[in-house]
């Protein structure tokens, strides 16, 4: 797969989920109210969400380019993959 022009900016946005997530585990164990903890586990599935996104387009991008396929097999490769990495996309 090799490292996409994204995976800076992605290791960042998931690792502000992550901490963002550990605020939403202290928020229960400090018993706040419900609304509140499912708003913000609402924007952590979001940023992870967004993540996903992201790195989903940014390989597309990355190995579906024409220049990438060296011969018939590494088009063949590379379908397999897309149609492997669609079922992430939900």
């Amino acid at each position: 797969m090799g490292k996409h022009n994204s995976h800076k900016q992605i290791i960042n946005r998931l690792k502000r989920a992550r901490g963002h997530l550990d605020h939403v585990i202290k928020m229960i164990e400090d018993e706040k109210p419900c609304v509140d903890v499912a708003q913000q586990i609402h924007a952590v599935n979001k940023a992870v969400l967004n993540a996903k996104q992201t790195l989903i387009k940014d390989h597309i991008d990355h190995c579906l380019d024409p220049d990438h396929f060296k011969n018939k097999q590494s088009i063949k490769d590379s379908i397999e993959e897309f149609k492997e990495i669609t079922k992430y996309l939900s």
